[in-house]
């Protein structure tokens, strides 16, 4: 099966244009998506799964290391798409500054409690009011 053809199970247009609008979002361009689907590497795999979210429509979307096998050139594209995702994004994530560029809220589970704050990644690690919130957390974990 062609990629062209798998994302073409999620849709109810098959229209090529369509079609082809999602996969150049996610850089497969030209006669790429004539390309087996059993033939992709990891990061062209993540790349078509992330296509296929974008073409659900979904509200949101759960995301575990999105940016694990994918290249700059890939993370850029996703990164650009998500800033303009209109759904909420929930997320795990390794990658600082894909978090930092895409995220405006941060929720982190601690052994003692949830933060939830409404800021920016590089905000809330430099907050010196949720500095002391998590070490209280972790006094509290140890006594």
């Amino acid at each position: 099966m062609s990629l062209f053809d798998w994302l073409c199970q999620f849709s109810n247009n098959t229209d090529e244009f369509y079609i082809r609008r999602y996969l150049g979002k996610m850089l497969f361009t030209g006669d790429e998506i004539d390309k087996k689907v059993e033939v992709l590497s990891g990061g062209e795999k993540m790349r078509c799964m992330i296509a296929k979210m974008m073409l659900s429509g979904a509200n949101a979307l759960i995301l575990d290391k999105p940016t694990n096998h994918l290249y700059l050139e890939s993370i850029q594209g996703f990164n650009n798409n998500l800033i303009k995702y209109p759904g909420n994004v929930f997320m795990a994530s390794h990658d600082h500054e894909f978090i930092q560029s895409v995220c405006n809220r941060v929720i982190e589970l601690t052994p003692n409690g949830i933060i939830d704050k409404l800021m920016f990644y590089d905000d809330y690690i430099t907050d010196t009011k949720i500095k002391e919130l998590t070490r209280i957390f972790t006094e509290k974990k140890h006594t």
